[in-house]
């Protein structure tokens, strides 16, 4: 039988609380040429965080972080080639008017090391968009540290190249970074310390 890890997370949200997901600034899926135009495409639906509301946020770098909690349940499938990651949570959001509400989130993410590659490779989807973001990265055994590089595209046209930073601490604690490259300086905006279910 395979183990299942459950694990809690708190997400500091360090210097933006726009961004918690590669994808968050999309809208959900339309059929092309059924009545969109590409103003309709960036509109966001009841209940969904709105990614023109989302991008016009000017956070203060020196304002408290935004922080949530959620859980996140990581499983081997496929003989072990790939870890699958389901995570859930709430979080603040711009809705469609721009004000702040609790959302709740809902992402998966699946991770293996690609032998022809020579590289760990990720992907992850989440409820608040509808592109796969995918990653390639590296692990340092003297650091337990794996490093992930991706680019993430809020809006059409604005590509962000990403680091993302996971540090296993021990066998029940993990920590996550994530750092944006914004007009060639690297800022950290989120971190998430993960902690096995019933550990603190």
């Amino acid at each position: 039988m395979r183990a299942m890890k459950t694990f809690t997370l708190l997400a500091t949200i360090v210097f933006a609380t726009v961004i918690a997901s590669p994808s968050f600034a999309q809208s959900p899926a339309t059929s092309p040429g059924v009545g969109t135009s590409p103003a309709a495409a960036v509109s966001a639906p009841a209940g969904q965080p709105n990614p023109q509301e989302m991008m016009k946020q000017n956070p203060d770098p020196n304002a408290p972080p935004q922080q949530s909690k959620g859980t996140a349940t990581r499983k081997t499938v496929m003989g072990g080639r790939y870890v699958v990651m389901d995570v859930t949570g709430k979080m603040q959001m711009p809705d469609e008017t721009g004000k702040m509400k609790d959302m709740q989130f809902k992402g998966m993410g699946t991770e293996g090391y690609d032998n022809l590659k020579q590289k760990f490779v990720g992907s992850w989807i989440d409820n608040m968009g509808t592109g796969i973001q995918f990653s390639e990265g590296t692990y340092d055994p003297a650091t337990k540290t794996f490093t992930f590089n991706m680019e993430m595209e809020m809006m059409p046209g604005m590509k962000t190249p990403v680091r993302e930073v996971l540090k296993i601490t021990d066998k029940d604690h993990m920590m996550l970074e994530w750092y944006e490259n914004r007009g060639g300086q690297e800022k950290k905006t989120m971190e998430i310390a993960y902690a096995r279910a019933g550990k603190k």
